[in-house]
C-alpha cells in the first residue's frame, strides 16, 4: 500500500483498542484484523485520545447509516474508501445492497477478512475517477458514506464525484467529514497521518464550494456527541473535551450531511 492507503491502519487501531477495552464501540472484526496485521503504529497515531475520537466518529457514521437505512431500506449503500472498516457488520439495520469501495491494494487485504454475499460486495473504486464511479450499480436511491476520504481529494475532484453521483441516482444521502483549509495546511507539520508519511491533504472552509446541481447542505453534525463523551471516565472526559470538542476542534474538522 502507498502512504495514503496506509492511513487506514490509524482508525483500525483506534477501533480495535476501544473495542478490546469494551468502551464506546463494539468491533470484534477490528480486533481480529489488528491482531493479525500488527501494522507499526507510533507517535500521535497511538494516542488513546485519538482512539476515542476514531471510535466516536465511527459510532456517529454507524448511527447515521442505520437511520438512513430505516427510512430507505432498499437504498444502495456505498462506503467509499472503506479501508478495513467493519461498518457493514456493525450496522444492524438490514440492507439489500451494500458495496464497500476502495483501491485494489486495499481490497486485496480486505478480502482476506470479508466475504461477499448476496447483499454485500466489494468493488475497486477511485472516487477521483468518474468512469469508475459511473460503473457503480444503478439504483433509485443511494446512501453514500465518505469517512476519512475528502481530505485526499481536491475540490474539483469532489465536485466531479458529486456530479457523477447525480447522473446515476435520483436520491442521495451523503455524510462526509472534511478538514478546513487551516487544518490542511497545518497537517504538513502536525497530524497523525504524518506518522505514515502523508503530508499533503486538502481542506474545505465552506461546504457550498463543492456542492453542485441539486445536492444541498442538510445539517452539520458533531463527531463527539455528549452522550458518547459522557461514557469516558471523569478525568479522561476533561482532557478529551479540551482536545476534541468545542469551537477550536471545529476550526480544523467538520462533519456535514448532504442530500438530493
Amino acid at each position: 500500500m502507498d502512504e495514503v492507503n496506509q492511513t487506514l491502519f490509524i482508525p483500525l487501531y483506534g477501533k480495535a483498542l476501544v473495542s478490546k477495552q469494551k468502551i464506546l464501540l463494539h468491533d470484534p472484526m477490528a480486533e481480529k484484523i489488528w491482531e493479525k496485521e500488527q501494522f507499526p503504529i507510533r507517535g500521535k497515531s497511538a494516542s488513546k485520545w485519538l482512539a476515542y475520537n476514531m471510535a466516536m466518529r465511527a459510532r456517529v457514521f454507524d448511527h447515521w447509516t442505520e437511520k438512513m437505512l430505516k427510512n430507505a431500506p432498499d437504498a444502495l449503500v456505498l462506503h467509499i474508501g472503506c479501508g478495513l472498516d467493519s461498518r457493514c457488520k456493525r450496522v444492524k439495520q438490514p440492507y439489500t445492497n451494500w458495496i464497500d469501495c476502495d483501491f485494489p491494494d486495499v481490497l486485496k487485504v480486505r478480502k482476506q477478512y470479508y466475504s461477499e454475499t448476496e447483499n454485500y460486495h466489494m468493488k475497486e473504486v477511485n472516487a477521483a475517477d468518474p468512469q469508475q464511479v459511473k460503473a457503480l450499480p444503478d439504483a433509485k436511491e443511494a446512501i453514500v458514506i465518505l469517512e476519512g476520504i475528502s481530505m485526499y481529494l481536491k475540490k474539483e475532484e469532489i465536485i466531479t464525484f458529486f456530479q457523477t453521483l447525480q447522473s446515476k441516482y435520483a436520491k442521495l444521502h451523503i455524510l462526509m467529514d472534511v478538514y478546513t483549509e487551516f487544518a490542511a495546511k497545518a497537517s504538513k507539520y502536525k497530524n497523525p497521518i504524518n506518522d505514515v508519511g502523508v503530508t499533503k491533504v486538502y481542506g474545505i472552509d465552506d461546504i457550498h464550494d463543492v456542492l453542485t446541481g441539486k445536492i444541498r447542505f442538510k445539517a452539520e453534525h458533531s463527531f463527539t456527541p455528549a452522550k458518547l463523551v459522557d461514557r469516558l471516565k471523569p478525568a479522561e472526559k476533561v482532557v478529551f473535551k479540551m482536545l476534541f470538542t468545542g469551537k477550536m476542534y471545529r476550526k480544523i474538522y467538520r462533519l456535514y450531511e448532504l442530500e438530493m
